[in-house]
């Protein structure tokens, strides 16, 4: 068995690559064609919402608060609590973002379904450009890896970094095209280091 030196490098370099991968094969046009979505979606009134199930689910609670405090007010909503009334919280003409890695989650598709049905718009974010999520997305986001990071290659490791490289990279295109700077920034973060090395100039 190797040592634990060995297994870590092993998984960091594993992650390099796929990281570079990702990185030289990322869809500029897809994520300004999420941007766009999403900006003409606000002028009309509507809203933002992120789900997922299971690993992707934690996902979705952390770009809700990323996009949230960058100037794109987001909510999360509950992967599967949605076919069971929460899907309430999203009206007519919003956008949901929805993540799965295979993009044929059973439980995913029952919550797209209930979206679409109730007039949302849905931004995809999948791993599999040929998936049944993919189809479904007004926009696709594509964020695939080949390896997650250990000999298994099923608890999703690499496929979560993806994930949310991709939408941080949307993060940056809204907060680019809200023009965001540290005083408005910092009504939304006032607390904690960094809320004070803004205040202070640091």
């Amino acid at each position: 068995m190797a040592s634990d030196k060995e297994q870590v490098q092993e998984f960091l370099s594993i992650m390099n690559e796929e990281v570079m991968a990702f990185q030289a094969g990322i869809d500029i046009d897809a994520l300004a064609a999420a941007r766009d979505l999403i900006r003409s979606t606000e002028k009309a009134g509507g809203r933002v919402h992120v789900t997922g199930i299971g690993k992707p689910g934690h996902v979705s609670g952390y770009v809700a608060s990323l996009l949230s405090s960058t100037g794109t007010p987001t909510y999360e909503l509950h992967g599967t609590e949605a076919v069971h009334g929460s899907a309430g919280q999203v009206l007519p003409g919003d956008v949901v973002i929805a993540i799965s890695n295979s993009g044929e989650t059973v439980e995913l598709k029952a919550t797209v379904n209930c979206l679409k049905s109730n007039g949302a718009k849905i931004i995809s974010v999948t791993g599999n450009p040929e998936s049944w999520l993919a189809r479904q997305g007004d926009v696709a986001l594509i964020a695939g890896v080949r390896r997650e990071g250990d000999d298994m290659n099923k608890p999703p490791r690499a496929s979560i970094v993806a994930e949310i490289l991709e939408l941080q990279c949307l993060s940056i295109l809204l907060q680019n095209d809200y023009g965001l700077n540290p005083t408005q920034y910092v009504k939304w973060h006032p607390g904690g280091a960094l809320g004070a090395s803004i205040r202070e100039g640091r």
